[in-house]
């Protein structure tokens, strides 16, 4: 049995890998502990439904502010990934064959019990299943909504790149009010920081959604910091709105290990902001460029502002 506490049994492709020093991080990206009892309160919560979270497993620097708040970003379908990105804390391996299928269940009761106006459901990837869990987020969708008819839900999803198209039909056509699917970073360092993901099938995938459901919102992010320079993010904004993505978030990449791709820099707020600007200025509905921004970080708030910029942009 694995103990995914331990660094070289939770990443076993990168234990014989070099070090990679982890600079010390600037002032604007430092948080504090998380020691509320919202925070506390929310824990118990999703240790008694036996739930996973990417906010812990993924070691999100947001989690205390986050989950004080009652807001969590559940991950279904296991802790453990069949993909080795080098930007990321969650364990890599072979995942338990079968999915729970009380899990959906669980996740509606718990996004009951916080009271969540929004919520966003993620997943490790698995490459394991045919559909790749698209079955399973349908129904994770279904649950809530017979939970929770209410809430808003936000979906984060693997890219299905093993998968027969047609299994994307199946999660849109549960109809989620946002599909995100990160890009993650520039295609020129996938090689190195997202093997076994391929740019143009991930850009394909968000175009695809938008096909099948015009009116379905679209978001995605990126990383910076980690190589790219500034006219490849810009290459990629384009990207994105010529597949029509309505959401735009870039935040900084943060090394979670020695083992983890390296920080090439941090960027700072001042350039963040002109990225905003940009992406803004390429006509995306809703963007969030900051150090800390991550794709579910104020997510219920920002789906708000995006549904409004929509409407001002139908009256307008």
């Amino acid at each position: 049995m694995r103990d995914l506490k331990i660094p070289q049994q939770r990443h076993p492709e990168k234990a014989r890998g070099p070090d990679n020093a982890q600079p010390r991080k600037p002032d604007w990206i430092r948080v504090k502990a998380p020691t509320s009892a919202g925070y506390k309160k929310t824990r118990n919560i999703l240790r008694d439904h036996k739930l996973v979270t990417v906010c812990e497993e993924a070691g999100c620097p947001n989690v205390g502010e986050c989950w004080s708040q009652g807001h969590a970003t559940m991950m279904i379908m296991g802790d453990v990934c069949t993909r080795a990105c080098t930007f990321c804390n969650i364990a890599t391996g072979k995942p338990p064959e079968d999915l729970d299928v009380f899990e959906p269940g669980r996740v509606a009761d718990a996004v009951k019990k916080l009271g969540l106006n929004h919520v966003v459901i993620t997943s490790v990837d698995r490459d394991d299943i045919k559909d790749g869990g698209a079955a399973h987020f349908a129904q994770t969708i279904r649950a809530i909504r017979r939970q929770s008819p209410d809430t808003t839900i936000e979906i984060l999803t693997p890219d299905f790149i093993r998968c027969d198209p047609a299994v994307l039909e199946q999660v849109v056509a549960a109809r989620p009010d946002v599909f995100n699917h990160n890009l993650e970073t520039v295609p020129g360092l996938y090689p190195e920081v997202r093997p076994g993901a391929r740019y143009f099938h991930s850009l394909r995938l968000l175009q695809r959604v938008k096909e099948l459901d015009p009116t379905m919102f679209t978001k995605s992010g990126i990383m910076v910091g980690l190589g790219e320079d500034r006219q490849a993010v810009l290459q990629v904004m384009e990207d994105m709105r010529a597949a029509d993505i309505d959401f735009l978030t870039i935040g900084q990449y943060l090394q979670p290990t020695p083992k983890h791709h390296k920080v090439d820099r941090f960027v700072t707020p001042d350039e963040f902001a002109a990225y905003e600007k940009a992406a803004f200025g390429k006509g995306f509905l809703m963007v969030s460029a900051t150090p800390l921004t991550r794709s579910s970080y104020h997510a219920g708030d920002d789906f708000a502002r995006l549904r409004a910029a929509r409407l001002a942009k139908l009256n307008g």
